[in-house]
């Protein structure tokens, strides 16, 4: 038997077996957007490597095959670059700002008298223009020592930077103020320019730095919110373990004001269990036997035994921390203007400062140092650093935000589709709805016993995970204690269940499913069916042996905040349609408690991606919120989906936001927030373009001189990523009430 194959992008056969590694790489030296263009077409050059660059984390996020290459191939090609590269966990977390300090210290602390010489005549000591050749030099050469360094190894590799127009800039302006100071000329030397440009982007690269670093803050301290150790049972006896060490099924204890050290079940104990920093939910959650908790949330009050159902990288934390890392590596599809702007920015600026030198000494017919101040504010003024910072601070932020208020964005990509939706689509079920059904009425047909008929429901239910099913089967338990074993089982998706339980053949779902074994229900309880759907319950009918048996009604209660979730999605513009496998009367009667008009009930599971593809196709766009296994292939077919957090992995991995907390609210601030964030991105864009176009013009005519070139360069990158640390002050609809 041959091995199944698969295509890679370019076209070569691997066997289908082999999965692509992630892996992150923290990378250092990056100085402006085209430092990271440049390590991204690196490393994509390597075979079999998807690799993409964010310059404001500084991170590089690769997809490579390890059978071809290994993490050193990859750091290999880093370096080649010119650059630093390493695995996150061998780098030490400094702050970023700090190599500026001294730096900059050193270049006011001399470029203020430097101005001083050249501004006020009346202060300057005889011999002043080597008085400014002294104090220029350590300023362009120690302060600047990074612009330089920088420049030449861009310049080894054929390549210029951000880093090249600083340097060639401050050197221009130091080397001709020396010539004509040694030359005994009589013209103006620029010390003072050398020094001012060197001050300036010094400060602006240092309020940079500081501000990334603040953009980067909520995923820092989400990853710092993980338990270190453990209090683990040993032969009833608790050992203290670092958390590394515990193994899916250990059972551990979590006293009061403890966090929870590991995603598990709760096996004995009362608590009530703080989740904010997860779901953003202020209010405690009431736990005990049976419920499921997650880790490094904080037990607030009663000891718990927990046992463990997931460990280190599979906890929803580390999931959560790994979606919103990869969503912020990705890059907006408003990006890429930027990075082929950016891919070709510096050179053409050196074009046009060198054109604006022989502009003006050609045909201007002026002074060469009027020329040659005119081309190095050219050079100074240009700054495509605002360019490759508008996108990625943005998205830092904005995913940041959302992960602490329990909304986790997938990718960049998810903001675009936020701004064009029209119709949202709900899932009933543990969307709108608690999801935890409960025995509303049990109603026997006319001789049946009940009793009987509680029994063989129960205990063919019990063999199903299905929310209705788990209702049953818990009523039946609860009302007559243990329930016999079930011989067969088979369950029809969307219509009920086929069961043998002590020799009975047991059939419950629907009347179509009923009908299919030839039973039809009796008037009266037909009749009880429409009583009990238009109060707002499940009905299913229970046959026995080819005989209907009675009908049991279900019951799941709204949630209390679905009503105000709809009003908001409402006013987000966004039409509401109800989407269930429930019957009419009962989604009907949801749908008006909720305040939804459009109700599509009765859809089967596989039936729910094709009413999306109907609606798309009827011109909308369309979200869908949901939460089961059923929901999967809906989500993925949906032009934006959104899995509440509380449900299936499966549906949270179809999806493109998910909704950590289970609260339908938070879909329509997932919206705002991503709508909000790709507005940040658009307004930062328009500025790093808009300036660069105004700018440059205003320095080829001579209007700018390098110092205010200067000032304005730096201020250009502050201002970007402060325009995008706004989004900090997100607030959820909870939080504005």
């Amino acid at each position: 038997m041959s091995t199944p194959t698969a295509t890679t992008a370019d076209g070569a056969q691997t066997p289908a077996t082999e999965r692509p590694q992630r892996i992150e790489l923290a990378i250092s030296g990056m100085t402006c957007a085209t430092c990271a263009t440049r390590i991204e077409k690196r490393l994509n050059k390597l075979d079999g490597v998807a690799a993409s660059v964010n310059f404001a984390s500084e991170h590089a996020s690769v997809a490579f095959d390890p059978a071809r290459l290994g993490v050193e191939d990859l750091i290999g090609a880093v370096k080649a670059a010119g650059y630093g590269a390493a695995l996150p966990e061998a780098v030490t977390d400094e702050d970023p700002a700090r190599p500026y300090r001294w730096r900059l210290v050193l270049a006011i602390a001399l470029s203020v008298p430097l101005a001083i010489f050249a501004w006020v005549s009346a202060s300057r000591p005889p011999g002043w223009e080597w008085v400014s050749l002294v104090l220029a030099t350590p300023v362009v050469f120690s302060a600047g020592w990074p612009f330089h360094r920088a420049a030449v190894a861009n310049a080894r590799h054929g390549v210029a930077t951000m880093d090249t127009l600083i340097s060639v800039g401050t050197l221009a302006a130091w080397v001709w103020s020396t010539v004509v100071l040694v030359a005994g000329m009589s013209t103006s030397v620029y010390f003072d320019t050398a020094g001012a440009i060197t001050a300036l982007i010094l400060l602006g690269r240092y309020l940079e730095a500081r501000a990334k670093r603040r953009s980067g803050e909520a995923i820092r301290k989400l990853l710092e919110l993980g338990v270190k150790e453990a209090r683990v049972l040993s032969d009833g006896v608790e050992v203290l373990v670092p958390v590394e060490a515990l193994a899916v099924d250990d059972r551990f204890v979590v006293r009061p004001g403890e966090k929870i050290a590991t995603d598990g079940v709760v096996e004995s104990g009362v608590s009530a269990v703080d989740q904010s920093m997860l779901t953003g939910e202020s209010l405690p959650v009431e736990v005990g036997p049976g419920d499921t908790v997650t880790g490094a949330t904080v037990n607030t009050s009663g000891r718990l035994v927990v046992r463990a159902t997931r460990v280190g990288a599979s906890t929803a934390l580390a999931q959560i921390a790994r979606l919103v890392s990869e969503a912020q590596a990705g890059k907006a599809p408003v990006q890429r203007l930027a990075d082929r702007v950016s891919a070709v920015f510096v050179p053409t600026v050196i074009a046009v400062s060198a054109l604006t030198l022989i502009g003006w000494l050609l045909i201007g017919g002026v002074a060469a140092t009027a020329a040659f101040t005119a081309a190095v504010a050219v050079i100074v003024i240009a700054c495509p650093c605002a360019l490759g910072l508008a996108t990625p601070t943005a998205l830092m932020v904005g995913t940041g935000r959302g992960a602490q208020l329990g909304i986790v964005i997938k990718g960049p990509e998810v903001l675009e589709q936020t701004r064009q939706v029209t119709t949202v689509v709900l899932d009933k079920t543990g969307t709108l709805t608690e999801g935890k059904m409960a025995v509303a009425a049990v109603v026997s047909a006319r001789g049946a016993d009940e009793e009987r008929l509680v029994r063989l429901a129960a205990a063919a239910e019990d063999a199903s995970e299905h929310p209705i099913a788990r209702a049953i089967a818990d009523y039946g338990r609860e009302r007559l204690g243990t329930l016999p074993g079930v011989e067969s089982f088979s369950a029809r998706a969307g219509l009920g269940i086929e069961a043998v339980v002590d020799g009975h053949a047991v059939v419950i779902g629907r009347p179509s499913l009923l009908g299919d074994w030839g039973v039809r229900l009796p008037d009266e309880l037909a009749t009880r069916v429409a009583a009990l759907e238009a109060e707002g319950s499940t009905v299913v009918g229970v046959a026995v042996d080819g005989e209907a048996e009675g009908l049991v009604a279900v019951a799941d209660r709204i949630k209390a905040t679905s009503r105000q979730a709809v009003a908001e999605l409402r006013d987000l513009g966004l039409t509401p349609v109800l989407l269930t496998g429930d019957n009419e009367r009962t989604a009907c009667s949801v749908a008006a408690e909720v305040g939804i008009d459009r109700v599509l009930a009765g859809v089967l599971p596989e039936e729910k991606a094709a009413e999306i593809v109907r609606l798309q196709e009827a011109g909308e766009v369309v979200a869908m919120v949901g939460d089961g296994v059923n929901d999967a292939p809906a989500l993925a077919r949906a032009d934006l989906g959104l899995s509440i957090g509380t449900g299936t992995d499966v549906a949270i991995e179809a999806s493109d936001i998910t909704l950590v907390a289970g609260d339908l609210r938070a879909a329509a601030d997932a919206i705002r927030l991503s709508r909000r964030t790709l507005s940040t991105i658009k307004g930062n864009l328009f500025w790093a373009f808009g300036y660069n176009v105004a700018a440059i013009p205003l320095a080829v005519a001579g209007i700018v001189n390098p110092i205010v070139a200067a000032g304005a360069m730096a201020f250009s990158s502050v201002f970007v990523v402060t325009n995008s640390l706004r989004l900090r002050r997100f607030a959820s609809a909870e939080s504005r009430r």
